[in-house]
């Protein structure tokens, strides 16, 4: 790990563009030359603040290995604290993934049937997380939205691990979207509004929430093929879905799931653009 904290370090010294200006957290790069030229390399708000870092550390670990325990296809993920002097960083390192295999701009590119067979990849790998974790003790969460997926021949390819939705109550994961977002608007708002911050986990941990949830993205990338799109995902949760999550997501998909409109405007004001989120 001392290796990659050096070529970590060096890569941040020569850091290039972002690769994407979507994220809440961070805005990650591509190193254009050495060792890690082929790593995307995530930073986050650091601070002095260690005994919460390291919890993070370890519950980011913990959730890395539930999801693919749980079926979830991730790249090559690796977290680490940079410490300069007491100020320590949280780093992800992970495998890059090259740009055509991004699933929002081949969910925009494809003919109808060909999306539909990408979102019914997408979906299916949904509903089988869940099933998987329902038993498991801990409060645990996913963010399967269409831009945290790149997808290939043998399917979706997941990459977001941060923040690690696992272990962490309603209330800690609210300070923690304060704590590590980068932006000191969404932070001053949610010292004045606190539950509006809070609520934007909650999609993450509501099954049927993440499966509108993509539903939705779709219908915003194709609004031209909305109504086939909502077909196929009524269809997709009558034959797929267990009877109370299929009946929570048919009550759902009565018409074209929207984004609330308070994360729509803070999404304006911070200027987040809707590009995958690599």
């Amino acid at each position: 790990m001392s290796e990659l904290a050096g070529q970590v370090r060096e890569a941040l010294r020569a850091r290039g563009e972002p690769v994407s200006r979507l994220g809440y957290f961070c805005a990650p790069f591509r190193p254009a030359e050495g060792p890690l030229s082929d790593r995307v390399i995530k930073t986050y708000r650091g601070g002095r603040d260690p005994e919460l870092l390291e919890q993070l550390g370890r519950r980011h670990d913990a959730y890395v290995e539930v999801l693919r325990w749980a079926g979830v296809r991730l790249p090559d993920t690796r977290f680490l604290l940079l410490n300069e002097a007491g100020y320590i960083q949280p780093v992800i390192v992970q495998e890059a993934l090259d740009d055509h295999l991004m699933m929002r701009p081949q969910i925009e590119a494809a003919t109808l049937p060909e999306a539909l067979a990408i979102l019914e990849a997408a979906a299916s790998g949904i509903a089988e997380f869940w099933a998987r974790v329902a038993q498991r003790p801990e409060r645990i969460g996913y963010h399967p939205s269409i831009r945290n997926f790149a997808f290939d021949e043998d399917g979706p390819i997941f990459f977001d691990t941060f923040p690690p939705l696992i272990g962490y109550s309603r209330e800690q994961m609210g300070r923690l979207l304060l704590r590590f977002s980068e932006s000191r608007l969404v932070r001053r708002v949610g010292m004045v509004m606190p539950e509006r911050i809070r609520g934007i986990q909650d999609e993450w941990y509501s099954p049927a929430g993440t499966i509108v949830g993509l539903v939705g993205s779709a219908v915003r990338l194709r609004p031209e093929d909305g109504p086939a799109i909502l077909d196929w995902a009524r269809g997709f949760a009558a034959a797929q879905l267990k009877p109370a999550l299929r009946d929570e997501v048919l009550a759902e998909l009565n018409r074209a799931p929207r984004l609330p409109a308070f994360w729509t405007g803070m999404r304006g004001l911070l200027g987040l653009e809707g590009k995958p989120n690599v």
